[in-house]
């Protein structure tokens, strides 16, 4: 079973991506959006990864879920499952591939201070982001599974850097 998209080199085109999906996004959550960052592996400069762009949106509160995902949808995006308590998912396929994740997190919600910390280590430790990017290539040259084994094989990874998300403790 194939990822969602096959990972690639690094494409300078990435941020100026996020750049106008933040745009829309800034639209859609109003005033409610306290945050928007470029979050994975498309944020990080260097870095192959699947040219997905993960987007996070810290917001104040989750009202209006109804409006919310009418706006997002005519974006083309789908409401995935809630990942946590506190944190909403998008996702965007064009023509079947995958291409934006938006992770909406209530403020302080523990996520986004994981999703900020590791992209920031791998934009400044260049060791890290090169062993990150062999687990990456590796783990997807023997992916049988599809998404959720490649996350899962992940997940040692970025706990050893950043420590296990407070549900694991």
């Amino acid at each position: 079973m194939a990822l969602t998209s096959k990972i690639s080199e690094y494409d300078n085109r990435w941020p100026d991506m996020f750049n106008s999906e933040k745009a829309h996004l800034e639209g859609v959550f109003g005033a409610k959006a306290i945050e928007i960052h470029h979050v994975g592996s498309t944020a990080v400069p260097g870095l192959a990864a699947k040219p997905e762009i993960d987007v996070l949106v810290v917001v104040s509160d989750h009202g209006n879920e109804a409006g919310i995902d009418q706006a997002m949808s005519s974006f083309g995006y789908i409401r995935g499952t809630n990942l946590s308590d506190g944190h909403h998912f998008y996702r965007r396929d064009v023509g079947g591939i995958r291409t934006h994740k938006v992770h909406v997190c209530l403020t302080k919600h523990w996520q986004i201070s994981r999703m900020l910390g590791f992209r920031d280590l791998l934009r400044q430790d260049d060791d890290l982001r090169q062993k990150y990017q062999t687990l990456k290539l590796e783990l997807e040259s023997t992916n049988k599974h599809g998404i959720g084994e490649y996350l899962a094989q992940k997940a040692p990874f970025i706990d050893a850097v950043i420590g296990p998300p407070p549900t694991a403790k």
